[in-house]
């Protein structure tokens, strides 16, 4: 298990707030691909856990 699946929490926080700052920096324009990259991400660190 490695250090991004041992503190998924934290690395859900990290997501969010970088897809926060995409949507903010393009107005908006891409929020529903930056929500489903968010999810995907969030996804995949949570397989990891096991």
């Amino acid at each position: 298990m490695d250090l991004a699946a041992k503190n998924a929490d934290k690395v859900d926080v990290v997501i969010d707030k970088a897809g926060d700052i995409v949507d903010q920096k393009t107005g908006g324009k891409y929020a529903d691909k930056v929500d489903t990259a968010q999810e995907a991400a969030k996804n995949a660190v949570r397989k990891q856990q096991g």
